[in-house]
């Protein structure tokens, strides 16, 4: 028999929820016929898998203690690389700047070293996090930036954290501020108070190519992306570099994101005919092969600065209202 106690990280998820990551090796047929055999019990009681945990709950399994078993195995993220640029930390959460390159998270071409693996090292040899301690929560990133973009990434600590920060993210509680290179220079969009310019459109995922198409009215399948921008430096001129490479126009832009859709930056610049400098995915391909001939490969493009802009209680977390954390340097200026 196994017993769960249910601590503060375990608290306000699905009973059935907090199994499958407490006994992985239970296949979920076997876990709801448990439920229904009375094989697990919340407190002594005959349990629900859609029953809310609280903190203190008794959980108890009378199942083999297979389903139990511990990796046999070195956990993966001692295997991520230290280097780690910690812009803030407190006890509830971490704001980590991305090198340009690194994946936030694993996927099919790494697994180990990724930012969320070197975030989950860094507390582990720090004595914050401990698996073994844990029954069923791992820090976790709150938002994602793509492999070739630089910038901040938020980190939560802690369970209660973590949900805080996904609810004041969906209330666009959090403002995300991105600088970017960009060709020519754009004056499309809609002027706002504030002097800013804002586009507006709707992006549909093209899974068979991996990107986005911006339409200019609601359709199926499409989600509205709203993307507010300022020109800050005009006229910078790129070197003419090799034959063939000759001289252009860029800007440098802030952003602000009001929308989180995939590609949402480079889509929108390169659907107004100003493709971020080194996009080789959205820029048209001439373009690209200039950039590339100046030694700019990846697109020019940071998430430099972020504002905890809460307008609602924010429980453990009211000490970051009103916080504001730029990155030191948007490396890619040091190509330009």
């Amino acid at each position: 028999m196994k017993r769960f106690t249910i601590a503060e990280n375990d608290a306000n998820q699905r009973l059935d929820k907090f199994m499958q990551k407490a006994a992985p090796g239970l296949p979920p047929a076997l876990l709801y016929k448990a439920l229904r055999t009375k094989k697990i019990k919340l407190n002594k009681r005959r349990a629900e898998g859609s029953a809310r945990l609280e903190t203190g709950d008794e959980l108890e399994c009378w199942l083999p203690d297979e389903f139990f078993a511990p990796p046999d195995y070195q956990y993966d993220f001692l295997r991520a690389g230290r280097a780690l640029e910690v812009l803030y930390e407190d006890a509830h959460v971490l704001l980590l700047d991305k090198p340009a390159g690194l994946l936030s998270h694993p996927d099919e071409s790494e697994y180990v070293d990724t930012l969320l693996g070197r975030a989950q090292r860094y507390l582990y040899e720090k004595s914050e996090y401990d698996p073994a301690k844990e029954n069923a929560f791992a820090p976790a990133l709150v938002n994602r930036i793509d492999r070739n973009t630089q910038g901040i990434v938020v980190a939560a600590k802690s369970a209660e954290a973590l949900r805080v920060l996904n609810e004041k993210m969906k209330r666009r509680e959090i403002r995300k501020f991105y600088l970017c290179a960009v060709h020519g220079v754009p004056k499309q969009g809609e002027k706002q108070p504030d002097g800013w310019l804002l586009l507006r459109g709707w992006l549909a995922k093209d899974e068979g190519r991996s990107l986005v198409r911006v339409h200019d009215h609601p359709r199926e399948g499409a989600k509205e992306s709203l993307t507010k921008y300022r020109v800050m430096q005009e006229h910078h001129k790129t070197p003419a570099g090799s034959p063939g490479t000759p001289a252009g126009e860029i800007s440098i832009l802030e952003i602000e994101l009001l929308t989180g859709r995939t590609h949402q930056i480079r889509a929108q610049m390169a659907a107004i005919g100003h493709a971020l400098v080194g996009d080789g995915k959205y820029a048209p391909r001439a373009q690209y092969q200039a950039d590339t001939k100046r030694g700019i490969k990846r697109q020019c493009l940071c998430s430099h600065r972020i504002i905890f802009d809460f307008k609602s209680p924010a429980g453990a977390l009211e000490g970051l209202r009103a916080l504001d954390i730029s990155v030191k340097k948007a490396d890619f200026l040091n190509n330009l």
